[in-house]
């Protein structure tokens, strides 16, 4: 999957066939035609992509670190997923589940519901985005239990439309200037070592929770990220999702895994709750699972998930032909590559680099390391060896757009870079971009 020598140098503006779209000229076309609410991180436009590295429009190669937001788990093109597509888009595009099925729906189905960690039998319904398959999870546990209420957690991160809004647990940049939003929505504070927020400070919170602001018997779900991503890439500690499964048995409630940044091998495991051993009652998924095409999905028991009344759930585009053909495809290239694995390697690899950085006096202070497999977040510091976050990642990308790495900022206050690589990066290019992300973090008389 090597792109042709002519272009592999980072710049070399020569190299790229057809016209050349100046950036300047591309970023004022940008500002008189898009909105300007839409959010860009970098000022740079992408030309092309292979596996873990990117072109820009003026012939400059990246290293992508960010994978289009865990989307490019199994890298960018990957030859056998745009096989699979391109096959698919000669036999049709589209006609509408609602209106005629089709049998990619029901193979891909067939699969996740396979691999997903349920109790009993499981069946799936698939959307477009991660948004929607949070939107669908919840009026899936409100049919199942006749129960109102929902739980989320501080730093959760759901999607943009409005119920996903309610449950996300971060006001900048998603949630301004647009509420209300929908009632019987609660929150729990997120466990990480590195805030002081501790499990039981969760529990306790939860215990409260349900005696003074909402009763038991009136919610429905616990919404839960195994690995929050936006939040600032914080690890569900095991222990407390096997309480929450725990105090859900009690009373009656879901347990919906938001899978849709963390899962599909990202973490080691084909859904990163399976780390704990916990088995949820939902799962949303998205992102990776289409391989660059838009599809997302809920897993779950079936009972549940035959709840609904007949109608509630679907959409004109719930689940596009072409990307299921590519979802189906992914799967084959996590199997056949052992993809699982490599999350485990690269991210043991990666850490123990970030280890050594952090170690060191000529690099800009960082610590916090955390994550799983290959979805891993440190946070930059005040200073060596201090507890105090900076809250400038985001000025950190720019340094490495400049030494030729894209990088993604997260966190609750924008301190924490997050390394989200393809799964399918050649060694020789993850070292290369693990070299880059030391450059960019050279201490220099500005910094």
């Amino acid at each position: 999957m090597d792109c042709p020598s002519a272009i592999r140098h980072y710049y070399n503006p020569a190299s790229l066939e057809g016209e050349t779209h100046r950036m300047s000229d591309l970023l004022a076309r940008r500002r008189a035609a898009v909105s300007a609410s839409v959010a860009t991180a970098q000022t740079i436009f992408l030309d092309r992509a292979r596996n873990a590295e990117i072109w820009d429009t003026e012939g400059r190669r990246y290293i992508d670190f960010g994978a289009g937001i865990a989307v490019h788990n199994t890298g960018h093109s990957h030859p056998k997923i745009l096989a699979a597509a391109a096959a698919q888009a000669e036999r049709y595009t589209h006609i509408c589940f609602h209106v005629m099925g089709y049998e990619p729906y029901v193979a891909l189905a067939e699969r996740l519901n396979a691999l997903a960690p349920i109790a009993g039998p499981a069946k799936t319904l698939f959307v477009t985005t991660g948004a929607e398959a949070i939107e669908n999870a919840i009026k899936i546990a409100r049919a199942a239990t006749s129960r109102p209420a929902i739980i989320g957690f501080t730093g959760g991160f759901h999607g943009r439309t409005f119920m996903a809004m309610a449950v996300t647990g971060k006001i900048t940049p998603y949630k301004r200037a647009v509420g209300p939003f929908p009632a019987d929505i609660y929150r729990l504070p997120f466990p990480a070592p590195h805030t002081g927020t501790t499990v039981e400070d969760a529990l306790a919170a939860l215990d409260t929770l349900f005696h003074v602001d909402v009763e038991p018997s009136r919610v429905a779900a616990i919404v839960i990220e195994p690995i929050q991503g936006d939040g600032g890439i914080n690890v569900a500690p095991p222990e407390l999702l096997r309480e929450l499964r725990a105090r859900c048995d009690k009373h009656g409630i879901l347990l919906i895994a938001d899978e849709v940044q963390c899962g599909i091998a990202r973490s080691g495991h084909m859904f990163a709750i399976e780390h704990s051993g916990v088995t949820p009652d939902l799962i949303t998924i998205a992102k990776a699972i289409g391989g660059g095409f838009p599809l997302a999905g809920v897993i779950g028991r079936a009972d549940i998930m035959d709840a609904p009344p007949l109608g509630l759930l679907g959409g004109t585009y719930a689940g596009p032909p072409v990307a299921l053909a590519a979802g189906l495809a992914v799967l084959d290239v996590i199997e056949a590559e052992n993809l699982l694995d490599r999350a485990r390697i690269l991210g043991e690899r990666t850490i123990t680099r970030l280890r050594q950085f952090e170690s060191r006096n000529d690099l800009l202070p960082i610590g916090n390391i955390r994550g799983l497999g290959s979805m891993i977040g440190f946070d930059l510091l005040t200073a060596r060896g201090s507890t105090e976050v900076r809250p400038e990642a985001a000025a950190l990308t720019k340094r490495g757009l400049d030494h030729g790495l894209l990088l993604l900022a997260c966190g609750a206050v924008g301190e924490t870079i997050r390394l989200l690589y393809p799964l399918t990066i050649e060694d020789q290019t993850h070292e290369e971009g693990l070299t880059r992300l030391e450059a960019a973090l050279k201490l220099t008389e500005s910094t």
